[in-house]
């Protein structure tokens, strides 16, 4: 257990985050950050805070608008960023747009955990998750091991969900694992995909594997579109809080992190997804998968994808 972890963003993620940190005892103390006013951030602490005697916690729960609330926390998930929405005249914000908002929140965001809680490791939510990871390291410059983002273990949650029901099995027989950035160039590593430690092509034949490969790609537009409005929110909460517990509880779990490499894959100064470590010092170590031919392809196609948003970012921060 921690003695305090902070979220960024009270929105439906930030919700479910801020509820699950309590329930599963991860800190002694959780604050919310939230802009929204009147006391939003204070009264879904509130909310959540009467109920803890019900589920027998001893755990304080403290909201407000300014980034003071954070002040000493261990860790901080970030969850903060707009959406991709219509306007009221109908119209949706470009690309572009969306990225050069969300680039302006997470700069403020950067500021906040540096002023008050700058020793923190940071795990990062927020879409689009490579460029916002990126952007908070260009703001903070941390050490390698206390800021990544959380896209991967989401990613190949949903890859072993699809695998489980196309061969008929428990999700717990089923491991997987997907690298890259979190997109459509994402790449769900079928060499690595096991059912009960055998081969998944034991269970599942090439073509279908393609199509659940291809929809595993596509499973956050999915939900979008499903949903109408807005998007998947407790799956990401889960997914960052299988990290965050990692930390919590020093577990040296191996799970996919969106991480900086420093060399690794060939890659330098980006933020890749690529398996690592988890314990209490953070990312405690990356490692390098096996890759065979076309998978490697497929990573190095997604590193580029990534490099070019990255590249974006430096041009509309400067």
């Amino acid at each position: 257990m921690l003695k305090k972890i902070g979220v960024v963003g009270g929105g439906n993620i930030g919700g479910v985050l801020i509820q699950e940190i309590t329930r599963r005892k991860l800190a002694r103390e959780v604050a919310l950050m939230d802009i929204l006013p009147p006391d939003f951030a204070a009264g879904k602490c509130l909310d959540i805070s009467e109920g803890t005697p019900i589920i027998g916690v001893d755990i304080t729960l403290t909201g407000g608008k300014d980034y003071d609330v954070l002040a000493g926390a261990d860790l901080i998930i970030n969850t903060a960023g707009v959406p991709r929405k219509k306007r009221p005249d109908g119209t949706i914000p470009t690309r572009e747009e969306l990225l050069k908002t969300n680039l302006a929140i997470t700069s403020k965001v950067a500021a906040g955990i540096m002023e008050n809680a700058p020793e923190a490791i940071v795990i990062s939510i927020a879409n689009p998750l490579d460029a916002i990871v990126y952007t908070l390291h260009k703001k903070m410059n941390p050490s390698k091991n206390r800021l990544f983002g959380m896209a991967g273990v989401l990613d190949s949650a949903r890859y072993r969900l699809f695998v489980a029901r196309a061969a008929g099995v428990s999700v717990d027989n089923v491991e997987a694992l997907v690298l890259g950035g979190h997109g459509d160039t994402m790449v769900p590593v079928r060499s690595c995909c096991r059912i009960a430690g055998m081969s998944v092509e034991k269970f599942i034949a090439a073509d279908e594997l393609e199509k659940i490969e291809t929809r595993t790609r596509k499973a956050g537009a999915e939900v979008v579109g499903m949903l109408g409005t807005g998007s998947a929110f407790v799956s990401p909460a889960w997914a960052a809080l299988e990290m965050a517990g990692a930390v919590a509880y020093d577990r040296k779990k191996v799970m996919p992190v969106c991480a900086r490499l420093e060399g690794e894959y060939g890659v330098d100064g980006l933020f890749v997804g690529v398996p690592g470590v988890l314990g209490a010092g953070g990312l405690e170590k990356v490692i390098e998968v096996d890759l065979t031919a076309s998978e490697k392809e497929a990573l190095d196609r997604s590193v580029e994808a990534v490099r070019s948003t990255c590249a974006e970012v430096d041009a509309m921060l400067g």
